[in-house]
């Protein structure tokens, strides 16, 4: 187990976000030491919880209160928990807070160092503010799915929407603290899904803003998937790095190639990716592990997923750490900062609904008589108080 301080003890976040981005975010400030209360909805909780492995891969080392915001006893305590963090992330749609009356003008108010962080599909703001999406939608509509492609518009592997959106809600939160204790106020922070994707097409989307010519990144025959002779696959990364052509071309035996410089490859870019892919699969996928470590080539297997568990940067990095829960050992990826020489990982395995309830209530002041009231208003299966 390591020693190292973890950055964010002491700070408590309180999470009102369900699915995907928020409890994304979370996980990432809870490696990193914060305490995450997360609050959810008695009876069925974070409807992800019907997914149990997703569910655990992004709540684990979190604590889960169960309080019901339409009771007037539930809301009293949800604004009591908000009261003593130090951050506060929800996912609502816009406008459902302030309907709580706990909106960020009425909790900043009284309560002006705390950092209030909004996660939403289109932001707090603008025309699409109530339009209701998914992940596959934010990615559409952000121009990440374009049909030109030769294959036409793909459904992608990876939500992108959601974790962008968890990267830069964890980022504000960081803001946030900094700030507040720079100048003594938190602040509202109010980040969207659809921003934070175009942010991330940025370096394709200000060039066609500006009038530039659009780049060729990526249009260079030594960039793109290849299939070997035993039908597994490896990618090629030359991204318009003479040097780099001239290497693989020296080990592809194709010397005529080698001296043609980036724009000449990708005008020839048809037939070059076919001389390429043609001596590629005249040999298997450890003929190439072999060739390729040892020319300078940038080149990866294409992996599965399960390959991964045996892959020694895996291992190196402790990537993947194992726990102890009420389930039994489980193993979670970590956060993916190394903080002085440490891999900070998850402290706990994930909660069960309302795990936690009384205990937090408790340690916030509440009356134990009010807390066994919310308890037995509740569905979920929790010990009471010793009152």
């Amino acid at each position: 187990m390591t020693t190292t301080p973890r950055p964010l003890e002491g700070i408590r976040v309180v999470s009102l976000a369900e699915q995907y981005p928020g409890p994304f975010a979370t996980l990432l400030l809870g490696d990193l030491g914060a305490d995450v209360v997360q609050v959810e909805r008695p009876g069925g909780g974070d409807p992800s919880r019907a997914f149990p492995g997703f569910y655990e891969a992004l709540n684990r080392g979190k604590r889960s209160v169960t309080l019901d915001l339409k009771a007037p006893e539930g809301l009293d305590a949800c604004r009591r928990l908000i009261e003593g963090a130090d951050v506060l992330l929800e996912g609502f749609r816009p406008g459902v807070m302030a309907r709580l009356g706990l909106g960020p003008d009425e909790i900043l108010a009284t309560h002006p160092d705390l950092v209030y962080v909004s996660v939403s599909g289109f932001g707090q703001d603008g025309p699409l503010r109530d339009h209701p999406a998914h992940d596959l939608s934010f990615q559409a509509l952000a121009g990440l799915l374009d049909p030109r492609t030769p294959a036409g518009p793909q459904i992608p592997l990876l939500s992108l929407a959601d974790l962008s959106a968890g990267v830069f809600a964890a980022l504000a939160a960081l803001t946030g603290l900094v700030g507040g204790s720079r100048h003594g106020r938190g602040g509202h922070y109010d980040v969207a899904m659809f921003d934070s994707l175009l942010t991330f097409v940025a370096a394709r989307l200000v060039p066609l803003v500006n009038g530039n010519s659009e780049h060729t990144l990526g249009l260079d025959p030594g960039y793109g998937l290849f299939a070997t002779a035993d039908g597994h696959w490896i990618s090629l990364s030359i991204a318009f790095e003479d040097h780099f052509w001239r290497a693989l071309c020296e080990v592809l035996d194709l010397p005529a190639f080698g001296e043609l410089n980036g724009e000449q490859r990708v005008e020839q870019r048809t037939h070059l990716r076919a001389a390429v892919a043609e001596r590629i699969v005249g040999h298997p996928a450890d003929h190439w592990e072999k060739v390729l470590s040892s020319s300078g080539v940038p080149y990866g297997a294409v992996n599965q997923l399960d390959d991964l568990l045996d892959l020694p940067q895996v291992r190196a990095r402790d990537i993947l750490q194992t726990l102890d829960t009420a389930d039994g050992e489980r193993v979670f990826a970590r956060q993916p900062m190394v903080v002085d020489g440490a891999s900070l990982g998850p402290r706990r395995g994930a909660p069960r609904l309302g795990e936690h309830t009384a205990e937090i209530l408790l340690e916030i002041g509440m009356d134990p008589v009010v807390v066994n009231r919310l308890l037995d208003a509740d569905a979920t299966d929790v010990p009471k108080t010793q009152s």
